[in-house]
């Protein structure tokens, strides 16, 4: 009798600590999901790139995290805040979606932080860049992965400032992200000594620059600083080469250019531009080795926010492998303990107020002369530091941070 009631006991406390096991995990499943641009002017910049890096990333996890099955879902938020806002609430109230990643464009980015937080989900931001997701707008449970607007302020501002582009003049996406990258390298260009002449607004996504150039032009700035992206970038590249701007002595300061956006320009137009990104392909063995499985499944090299997604979505499966579990708050705790050391980052680390800290890269597009092999675009010209490169936590802005 007192056998077979140890039997029966073993057998409950099997089920018990099989049942609690299984509600360490929402829905016996870690589903995430790829909210970016996909058929816009940032498609390239993200895009369904920065699916495939996602879907790389569970792969090399291994499919599983503690036997519980990984699923990337993915959308088109088509650069909208209130149709990211939508799906946002739809994966996260009806589709069982754990954790929202990339968010291409600032203001989609900073929306959909806002119905994170509000359900406290994570969300990771690779794709956009304004510093106020981890300043004013910061969350418990938002993380801000692979660049942001000061670190490339940082970057591309002070060296042009001290190769002596000493006077500026902004061409400025008419949106959040445009408007923090313009302040924030108009800031650093004065902290170096240099001056902001003047500053036009252009419209997300439009296709005649031609009267902002003009504007800029006739500034007599030495540099026209880009603060821009995507297709936005390139058009205005191209038809400031047609006006003739850089061969009349002034410079073109790409502040958010990618090696997306050098290959669609090409190394005739793109050459000797000036530009910040967080990861190079050819950086080292490993890099190289991961970006040519990259490359054999898209048929292009990745850039920061691909290879940025890769990173977060690992480090997110990580972070959920320690714990446990999938519930939030172990899961932020996680990420903001954890050393960052990938194929994207080395020696990373997230401060309190979620921003991923790494060193970050100023680069030089080469000649096409320079160029010995397909997607051979960049030289590096100096590592900044990711303590250099970002905004201390404590100096932030954000209200979480003491």
């Amino acid at each position: 009798m007192t056998f077979r009631l140890s039997i029966l006991s073993l057998a409950l406390l099997a089920g018990a600590t099989y049942s609690a096991g299984a509600q360490q995990f929402s829905d016996d499943k870690v589903k995430i999901g790829i909210l970016n641009d996909q058929s816009g002017v940032y498609a390239d910049f993200g895009g369904k790139w920065s699916y495939e890096a996602a879907r790389m990333a569970v792969e090399d996890f291994g499919g599983k995290v503690k036997d519980m099955p990984i699923e990337v879902v993915t959308a088109d938020h088509q650069n909208k805040p209130d149709i990211a806002s939508n799906i946002a609430r739809q994966w996260y109230d009806t589709e069982q979606v754990d954790a929202i990643m990339e968010l291409t464009t600032s203001s989609v980015a900073l929306a959909v932080q806002g119905i994170s937080a509000e359900k406290k989900k994570i969300d990771i931001v690779t794709g956009a860049a304004s510093s106020d997701l981890t300043g004013k707008a910061c969350s418990p449970y938002g993380f801000h992965w692979a660049y942001d607007t000061h670190s490339l302020a940082v970057g591309t501002g002070g060296a042009l400032v001290g190769q002596g582009g000493d006077t500026w003049y902004f061409l400025t996406a008419d949106y959040a992200f445009g408007y923090s990258l313009e302040e924030q390298t108009s800031n650093f260009v004065k902290s170096k000594g240099g001056t902001v002449v003047g500053a036009v607004r252009h419209p997300l996504a439009t296709t005649d620059y031609s009267s902002f150039l003009l504007q800029a032009q006739s500034s007599g700035a030495k540099v026209i600083g880009l603060a821009n992206a995507g297709l936005d970038t390139a058009n205005s590249i191209k038809q400031a080469a047609e006006f003739g701007i850089v061969a009349g002595g002034q410079r073109l300061a790409a502040l958010l250019f990618t090696l997306a956006e050098v290959h669609g320009l090409g190394l005739e137009a793109a050459q000797g531009l000036t530009l910040t990104e967080g990861f190079y392909w050819d950086r080292d063995d490993q890099s190289r080795e991961w970006a040519k499985r990259f490359m054999e499944r898209t048929g292009r090299m990745p850039n920061m926010i691909q290879a940025g997604t890769y990173s977060a979505v690992t480090q997110y499966l990580k972070a959920i492998d320690k714990a446990g579990t999938d519930e939030t708050e172990a899961v932020a705790k996680n990420l903001h303990e954890m050393p960052v050391e990938d194929v994207f980052a080395r020696g990373g680390k997230v401060g309190a107020n979620g921003r991923m800290i790494y060193d970050m890269y100023l680069m030089e597009v080469k000649k096409p002369s320079e160029s010995t092999q397909p997607w051979d675009y960049y030289k590096v010209l100096a590592t900044i530091p990711g303590d250099e490169a970002y905004i201390k936590p404590e100096e932030s802005g954000c209200p979480l941070v003491k």
